[in-house]
């Protein structure tokens, strides 16, 4: 193999983990989301966590979405374990679908130390774009095994929207 065939095959490798990369950066920047521990998150004492990461106030976890469009509406799923149906709160703002609440930490009977604690624990919003208008109003929600899906009829019913732009 000479120097050339070495020198393309790094390029392309390179390009694929940087192509990679962004397209992680894509798909997970909006579910990447910020937990603030409060006064009534119940966190444990930070004399009794051996874990040497551990940050309280800056705790992160990823909030997965699904998004359905079809004639009719939009349904969101997203994945948020760890709740009670009373801990949200869910909002349509302009044109998205906000959801926001809070995990509170739950403690173990025992007087053990905790060795490693690596789930996101506090406030929490999560902005969800909705790609077409929606009858706030009508929405409906349910919570169950740690999926919140909110259903949202659309305004104006009809096949799910394609839109293309042209760059200048």
């Amino acid at each position: 193999m000479d120097i050339n065939n070495l020198k393309e095959n790094v390029e392309s490798w390179w390009s694929n983990v940087s192509e990679g990369w962004r397209q992680l950066r894509r798909s997970a920047s909006g579910a990447l989301t910020r937990f603030k521990p409060g006064d009534t998150t119940n966190l444990p004492e930070s004399s009794s966590i051996d874990d040497e990461l551990w940050l309280p106030g800056l705790s992160w976890s990823m909030l997965g979405v699904d998004l359905l469009e079809d004639d009719r509406r939009l349904v969101a799923r997203l994945e948020i374990p760890g709740l009670d149906k009373d801990d949200f709160k869910i909002e349509v703002m302009d044109d998205a679908l906000v959801v926001s609440g809070e995990k509170r930490f739950e403690r173990d009977s025992s007087d053990g130390r905790w060795r490693t604690i690596q789930c996101a624990y506090g406030a929490f919003r999560r902005v969800v774009p909705l790609p077409a208008p929606v009858r706030a109003d009508q929405a409906k929600a349910s919570y169950r095994n740690g999926v919140l899906r909110v259903e949202l009829p659309k305004v104006e019913p009809g096949p799910a929207r394609s839109v293309t732009i042209d760059v200048q």
